[in-house]
């Protein structure tokens, strides 16, 4: 192992834009049974799938119709 490494001609990892941030998502219980369900069946991670779900919906620009009720008084 040498002692100094010369990097001045280094570049940046092109594909760094494309890796995965790990983040905590709270996911009710039916939700995650689902998914494992759909994994189990496709031979794919249930992670993988609830990726591929939520690109979808963000490069198709999916909106939820969420009509909110205000509390009775």
């Amino acid at each position: 192992m040498r002692e100094n490494y010369d990097f001045s001609k280094a570049k940046k990892y092109p594909y760094a834009k494309l890796l995965k941030k790990p983040i905590t998502i709270r996911l009710n219980e039916e939700t995650v049974a689902y998914f494992k369900q759909l994994a189990a069946e496709s031979d794919i991670p249930y992670q993988t799938l609830i990726n591929l779900y939520l690109r979808d919906c963000a490069s198709s620009k999916k909106r939820l119709k969420l009509a909110w009720k205000p509390d009775a008084a």
